[in-house]
């Protein structure tokens, strides 16, 4: 049996500056570029978990709560909430800095789900999470009831 692991042992944090190649014409971090960052931070918390390759199988619950402007910093944290048998869900977050400012806010969250693939290219069983704490549990539960939620097709 595969050992369970700890929340905080995947977790992972990028940060970003946002340049203009990356903004629309309006100046504003275009919504491709912050999922596309997003992807990565929460595919690198997946495979740090799992110790295999991961793929994207879906994105849930992606919220633009104010715009990303060229010059903040993006810091983007992501955080297994639970594994399952093959598959693990990830809450990536992103916070957008200000640096002129000196104010940082929420910007942006989301719910991913990766898949373990092995070197065959085939799903792979991936080990349980421990959670820790009262945010952790929370978030475990809830994946727990969304994956139910889509299992009997809701």
């Amino acid at each position: 049996m595969i050992k369970a692991k700890k929340v905080r042992d995947s977790r992972t944090v990028m940060c970003e500056i946002v340049l203009p190649n990356h903004a629309n014409t309006l100046g504003h971090l275009r919504g491709g570029k912050l999922l596309d960052w997003m992807d990565i931070a929460g595919e690198i918390a997946a495979q740090r978990h799992s110790g295999k390759e991961a793929v994207t199988a879906s994105i849930a619950h992606m919220y633009f709560k104010k715009s990303i402007q060229v010059g903040d910093v993006v810091t983007i944290q992501a955080s297994l909430t639970r594994a399952f048998n093959t598959s693990m869900e990830v809450l990536v977050e992103v916070w957008s800095e200000n640096r002129s400012k000196a104010k940082k806010m929420k910007t942006n969250e989301a719910i991913f789900t990766f898949v373990a693939i092995d070197e065959n290219g085939t799903s792979s069983v991936v080990p349980a999470i421990l959670p820790s704490g009262g945010k952790e549990m929370k978030l475990y539960k809830e994946a727990g009831e969304r994956k139910e939620l889509l299992l009997q097709g809701s």
